[in-house]
């Protein structure tokens, strides 16, 4: 094959490191942004934390110090007799608005985590930052134990059966289990292992230690004061007929514990008082703290959308070393500061584009969804993301990285961007209806049926039909289990 030189012209799109950043950012959460603003400034030299007095001065002279992207464009360096301004020393190439909306699945397959480090200084640090770690079901039984006389062979087989409790706070192991795992190195016999179960099922919370939840309810209402309103019964029906409560028997459940209607439903609302999970009331998730992106607020009968200003960093460049940045310097240190200036400027104006985009899409949402904070659920509107992408001028996959872990605090609450979007069920009419409507109706639906003859599925689906909705009755199933509602034997209550 013979060689040859060729020249061909193209055109491509490439990602350049800024606008990677630029992408990065927009689809981080609040709490992620702080932490990679936290980096930045550990890492560039030029950025600095914009405290309160600049602020005010600078709302005094006419700016806009609550906003970050303003405050952070007004900060440049001011230019002494003689001396070169940072302004011509810098590259001038950074655009008007960043061209956030790219495929960013184009570049790269994940999303690179970013680091929790916050450096060695801990000034500045949010409050959930310093907090202790999450107590669990497990360091709060042993805590217990250790306050708990026990002999040490008791204290062996104490720890064995903590040990073996799941998070629910029930007891995975039998006691001849345990019996036999330490039986070889202890001397001991079954009753002695089921007299320290019994004295763990007496720690808190009520009902742990239990083997199945008929013990675990058994054990509750035991603890119950004796002049409890039908505890006596309660504890009867638990020991020898929950599977008739079970199976919502209530007629037998009557004739054989001889009490009446109102009496019975008494009974089984003192049972439905018991916590079935135990080991949920010594929480060890760690908790999530959900700070809004922007608020949606009514004045003067206009929906108004503003950015949080407390979720905003307010950054500037710091303007000292701006100022030492010469343009016919080419030392190793003046590069530095040239490259440091450069990327605080890049950095700043991500910032600003991830602003702008997320109040140009949350703004579209209320506009979209008007009905929905004036109304409730039932008045929301079918939307998907090519809608608001249509509407603003963009693709779907920046609208999508911009709705994720992104919060809007509304009157009635607050709620994730990727909330207001639902697909649609077509109505007799011609029109669409939102599924998160549509759940809204069947919520209503079941909360005011009748306790002793619940909806069924197919009965849910044909009142809906009633209001112009198709939807099928497996529809209605799969909206009723995605609300964690349970079916109508299960919804079966005494009237």
């Amino acid at each position: 094959m013979k060689q040859s030189l060729q020249l061909r012209l193209g055109q491509h799109l490439t990602m350049t490191p800024q606008l990677q950043q630029a992408i990065r950012l927009l689809q981080l959460s609040t709490l992620e942004l702080r932490t990679e603003v936290q980096e930045a400034l550990d890492s560039n030299l030029m950025l600095e934390l914009e405290e309160e007095g600049d602020v005010q001065e600078q709302r005094e002279h006419g700016g806009n110090g609550a906003d970050m992207p303003e405050s952070a464009e007004s900060t440049d360096p001011p230019v002494e007799a003689g001396s070169t301004s940072a302004e011509d020393t810098a590259p001038q190439d950074i655009p008007d608005e960043l061209p956030v909306d790219s495929a960013w699945e184009d570049i790269y397959d994940g999303i690179p985590a970013p680091s929790s480090g916050h450096g060695g200084d801990t000034e500045g640090l949010e409050p959930e930052s310093q907090r202790s770690p999450p107590t669990s079901l497990q360091d709060h039984l042993q805590w217990q134990l250790m306050l708990t006389p026990f002999s040490e062979t008791d204290r062996a087989v104490a720890t064995a059966i903590v040990d073996a409790i799941n998070e629910d706070g029930y007891l995975t192991t039998s006691p001849e289990e345990i019996y036999q795992s330490l039986g070889e190195n202890l001397e001991l016999e079954l009753d002695e292992v089921i007299a320290v179960l019994h004295r763990i099922q007496a720690f808190d919370p009520p009902g742990v230690g239990a083997q199945d939840l008929q013990e675990s309810l058994a054990i509750q209402l035991r603890q119950l004061s004796p002049q409890t309103r039908w505890r006596q019964e309660a504890v009867d029906l638990v020991d020898n007929h929950l599977d008739l409560l079970g199976n919502r028997d209530y007629t037998q459940l009557m004739r054989r514990m001889k009490l009446s209607r109102d009496e019975l439903r008494e009974v089984v609302e003192l049972i439905q008082s018991m916590n079935p999970r135990p080991g949920s009331q010594v929480s060890s998730a760690e908790p999530e703290f959900i700070v809004p992106d922007v608020f949606v607020r009514q004045r003067k009968g206009r929906w108004v959308v503003e950015l949080n200003p407390e979720a905003m960093p307010r950054l500037r460049i710091n303007p000292y070393y701006a100022s030492l940045v010469r343009r016919a310097d080419n030392s190793a240190d003046n590069n530095t500061l040239r490259t440091h200036l450069q990327e605080a400027r890049w950095f700043l104006k991500s910032l600003q584009s991830r602003s702008e985009t997320l109040l140009k899409v949350a703004t579209c949402i209320v506009e979209r969804q008007r009905g929905f904070l004036e109304h409730g659920e039932e008045a929301m509107k079918p939307m998907v993301l090519h809608d608001i992408a249509e509407a603003v001028s963009m693709h779907e996959s920046t609208i999508s990285r911009v709705t994720t872990r992104k919060y809007m605090h509304t009157p009635r609450g607050i709620y994730e961007l990727k909330f207001f979007f639902s697909s649609h069920v077509s109505t007799d009419s011609g029109g669409e209806a939102s599924s998160t409507a549509i759940r809204a109706l069947l919520k209503k639906l079941i909360a005011a049926e009748s306790p002793a003859k619940p909806l069924s599925d197919s009965k849910l689906a044909a009142m809906l039909s009633q209001e112009g909705i198709k939807v099928a009755r497996r529809t209605v199933a799969k909206y009723r289990e995605a609300m964690a509602i349970p079916s109508s034997n299960e919804r079966k209550r005494l009237a």
